[in-house]
């Protein structure tokens, strides 16, 4: 028998998120971002789940071809564009788009020998500092690009650092603005944050990635508590052993945790090569039995363990909900010191992944 620990998708939490983020920019078309293997759900797993999206959004060719394979004929964004200019090829018989953010990408897409021209998506800095042509340059490639024969449909792309802050996005688009002025182009700049929060972002295409998935791309799950946005990965596991502690007594490496009187632990089959943060300090919450709890002592990689006190009922094969339906991802990652998205794409291969 395999170890208990398990990792659920809800594959109708999908399609309705998709749905939401629909009615939140009803004005836009949607890329639906699945990079990093859906953000850890998996994407053979979950992309028909996403069928009514508008495109696909990633960055391996591998998980392009995927989709193709698979039987998707719609759009497909690269984000980061190809690495290499022998790429090209694959992105000319896969029928990808391609974002240029370099110089040398330009000059070898205008070299390649193509089928047909692919679609563009030109990358802006807006003042994020990591990928794109600065404001003022983008006159000058969006020209250079228009008279290149290999370039079909373009569009104009930029990204917001901190889209999650009411004021966020007044400086990066000014900067937009600025660059775009003039020009008769399609626009993609809203991230998850700027679709559900900045309307005025929206324009062509929106870009929702871990909005998709259920969790906050603020970290806090408050601020989409109202959204009607549900989880889709719940990671749930069982509780193994049963300890008795008296006052004074440790729990896990480290010592970290000492008990101040008499307390009965839970160790649950869980732990951080599973893809649970290590680092969550005592009282990172889960569920035991229906029971909000919190975990206690160092996590190790095969397990954890967890305060019985508010459950006295529990006991050995008692469930207990990591993170998922009750126990939201974004408040184990903000006890943690971390992001939800990280805890996402940590899910470890060796954990079993069920669809419903």
């Amino acid at each position: 028998m395999s170890r208990p620990i398990t990792a659920s998708l809800n594959l109708e939490a999908l399609r309705q998120n998709l749905q939401i983020i629909r009615r939140a920019a009803s004005g836009a078309r949607v890329w639906s971002v699945v990079k990093a293997n859906a953000y850890g759900h998996g994407l053979d797993r979950v992309w028909s789940a996403l069928g009514a999206t508008d495109g696909f959004a990633l960055l391996n060719l591998e998980e392009a071809i995927l989709l193709r394979e698979r039987g998707w004929k719609g759009p497909i964004l690269m984000l980061e564009g190809f690495f290499h200019a022998d790429e090209l090829e694959l992105f000319d018989k896969y029928r990808l788009t391609t974002s240029l953010h370099s110089n040398w990408q330009v000059k070898a897409l205008a070299s390649a020998k193509l089928h047909d021209p692919i679609d563009v998506y030109l990358k802006m800095n807006s003042g994020m500092n990591r990928l794109g042509f600065a404001p003022e340059r983008v006159h000058s490639i969006w020209q250079q690009l228009r008279a290149i024969p290999n370039v079909g449909e373009l569009t104009l792309m930029a990204h917001f650092a901190d889209a999650e802050k009411p004021d966020g996005i007044i400086e990066p688009m000014k900067r937009i603005e600025q660059a775009a002025e003039g020009l008769a182009c399609r626009r993609s700049l809203a991230n998850s944050a700027a679709t559900l929060w900045h309307p005025e972002t929206h324009f062509d295409w929106v870009r929702p990635g871990i909005i998709l998935y259920g969790a906050s791309p603020s970290g806090q799950w408050q601020d989409i508590a109202a959204s009607g946005l549900k989880p889709v990965m719940t990671l749930k596991s069982e509780i193994i052993g049963i300890q008795t502690l008296h006052a004074g007594a440790c729990v896990g490496y480290g010592s970290r945790f000492r008990a101040q009187g008499e307390q009965r632990i839970g160790i649950v089959a869980g732990g951080y090569a599973d893809g649970y943060p290590r680092h969550a300090p005592d009282g990172t919450p889960v569920l035991v039995e229906g029971v909000k709890t919190g975990i206690v002592g160092t996590v190790s990689m095969d397990m954890l363990a967890v305060d019985l006190t508010p459950c006295p009922q529990a006991g050995i094969g008692s469930p207990v909900e990591l993170w998922g339906e009750e126990i939201r991802i974004d408040d184990v990652a903000a006890a943690s010191g971390t992001v939800g998205y990280e805890l996402m794409c940590a899910l470890a291969p060796r954990v079993p992944v069920v669809t419903l």
